[in-house]
């Protein structure tokens, strides 16, 4: 069997991706489940953190979003058994590479997946249904009533976090890249009920020249939004930026400045730096900054049991299709190499899929 490794010779210079023939699988160990995998999801490989947690390789296995079939059951796994369909997100220290026809996973990292949800959209959906969970429900408490801005929405993990919020109440805002990613917003609808538009505001920044506080506050009536999902923020002054993509972003004072009382701010910016008068603003409003780092789930089996029923709400609100990801066609095994270059560049606007 072949499997998909990535490998880094030295740090800053850029991965390759490379099939190896792997060995057997070992026997089924206790709490293993052996799985025949149907699809597998692409992210992009943090290297950086998995140095800063030890868990750096000279091959790093590729592919960590499964949907698949059990095979075959340890024993002592009390949650599954051979033939149910199965879906997860292996381990950050897993040795198995997910771009693999059959592979061990300890059943604690798997939910059952349901019967009218495709393998494609089972994968493709469940890590960003994670991060989405975390900011809008473990770091901000989404509820009605609240209005939340999520910048670039019709990007994977904006989509499923705008059809969240909604779905929860809240009255939502999004940000658009393009007048493509402007449009998808707008044909966003529920899937039952009145049928209007998912997103309130669509704020087109694809020409630098709208002003995001400015039309956050016309659209709250000056008071603010409750939640801020960013997608990356602006640390300097623009001269300082330098790919267009940093253009797009909003600078953090845009986003101290629109948020309400009370407010939070969710960041993916891992070095964000504030300064004492940013801090003051935050103060004054009583608002909160938390980081968004959706492995943390896996770094400790204290929160096991609600990353589970994380995984399990996400398929059913998948089987009942209030959330619709966005995702590209399937891609065939043999053309996984070039696609996870594709999404290591950051150069996939859809969640790339391999389906077996």
């Amino acid at each position: 069997m072949k499997a998909l490794y990535c490998q880094q010779n030295s740090p800053g210079e850029e991965m390759t991706f490379v099939f190896q023939e792997r060995e057997n699988l070992p026997p089924t160990r206790d709490n293993d489940v052996k799985v025949q995998v149907r699809a597998c999801a692409l992210s992009w490989i943090d290297t950086k953190l998995l140095s800063e947690i030890k868990l750096e390789k000279e091959l790093l296995p590729v592919g960590r979003e499964i949907s698949g079939v059990v095979l075959e059951v340890g024993r002592k796994v009390t949650f599954f058994q051979p033939d149910d369909e199965v879906v997860g997100i292996l381990p950050l220290d897993s040795e198995e590479s997910g771009l693999c026809e059959v592979i061990l996973v300890h059943e604690h990292y798997l939910v059952r997946k349901p019967e009218k949800v495709c393998w494609v959209e089972a994968a493709g959906t469940v890590r960003d249904g994670v991060r989405a969970y975390t900011a809008l429900h473990y770091l901000s408490q989404v509820s009605p009533g609240k209005t939340v801005l999520v910048m670039d929405g019709a990007s994977p993990f904006g989509t499923i976090a705008i059809q969240l919020a909604q779905h929860r109440g809240a009255k939502v805002i999004s940000t658009a890249y393009s007048l493509e990613d402007k449009q998808y917003l707008e044909r966003l609808r529920p899937p039952v009920g009145i049928r209007q538009p998912v997103v309130a505001r669509v704020i087109d920044v694809s020409n630098g020249k709208i002003d995001v506080a400015e039309s956050c506050l016309e659209e709250t009536g000056g008071l603010g939004v409750d939640i801020v999902l960013d997608a990356g923020v602006k640390l300097y002054s623009a001269e300082d930026e330098s790919t267009s993509k940093s253009q797009l972003l909003p600078h953090k004072h845009d986003i101290i400045t629109l948020l309400g009382v009370g407010g939070h701010w969710i960041t993916t910016e891992k070095n964000l730096q504030l300064d004492p008068p940013d801090s003051h603003t935050l103060f004054l409003k009583g608002a909160t900054v938390s980081f968004l780092n959706d492995e943390v789930w896996n770094l400790s089996n204290l929160q096991q049991g609600k990353y589970l029923s994380i995984l399990e709400d996400i398929m059913e609100k998948l089987s009942s299709s209030i959330f619709r990801p966005q995702l590209d066609e399937p891609i065939p095994l043999y053309e996984a190499k070039v696609s996870m270059e594709i999404v290591q560049k950051n150069q996939a606007r859809k969640r790339q899929v391999i389906q077996f």
